[in-house]
């Protein structure tokens, strides 16, 4: 007998599938592929008019996940405020690592980018191509947080507000050479 993966999802369940985001499950169902019926898990992006179905015999092939819940937060918090990345000094391997950390969604690996960008940013400001890496990690987290009925999830999206609108150092973004 194999057991049920940690995967299982019951209605109601926030979760993540990229591109499209955070989605609700809202059931599952039944449909045919190759003749034979799949069950699915029938999952609604409220943000869109978008829906997917993710085969519930295995959606962890499609990337999908559980979204962050109010337990987690405090240790995304920690990572937000004091979490490091080795960030490439050059360009291209720095774009690749950042575009596959985008691409994956993970929350804490987003953290992780976010902070360190932050740093950059203060140190020195950053190029168009880190800034917009920049916005969109801080979009994908609190896009993730902001429907969490809690104090600290609140707390968190006004952090992200804040590091978004933070200017550089004047000093630091004079004497820095450029990346």
């Amino acid at each position: 007998m194999t057991p049920l993966k940690q995967t299982a999802f019951l209605p109601g369940d926030r979760v993540v599938l990229s591109p499209y985001g955070i989605g609700v499950v809202s059931g599952t169902c039944e449909r045919p592929l190759a003749g034979q019926a799949h069950t699915y898990y029938q999952i609604d992006f409220p943000s869109t008019v978008s829906r997917a179905y993710i085969p519930v015999a295995d959606p962890g092939c499609t990337g999908i996940r559980r979204a962050l819940n109010a337990a987690d937060l405090p240790a995304l918090l920690e990572r937000l405020t004091r979490g490091s990345l080795e960030l490439p000094r050059q360009w291209s391997a720095r774009h690749r690592l950042v575009t596959e950390i985008l691409a994956c969604g993970n929350p804490f690996d987003l953290a992780d980018l976010t902070c360190e960008l932050r740093r950059w940013n203060v140190q020195r400001g950053l190029p168009d191509l880190d800034r917009q890496a920049f916005r969109r990690a801080l979009k994908l987290l609190e896009q993730e947080i902001s429907d969490l009925p809690d104090q600290l999830a609140a707390e968190v999206c006004g952090l992200l507000q804040d590091v978004w609108n933070e200017q550089p150092n004047a000093a630091s973004a004079v004497a820095a050479p450029a990346v």
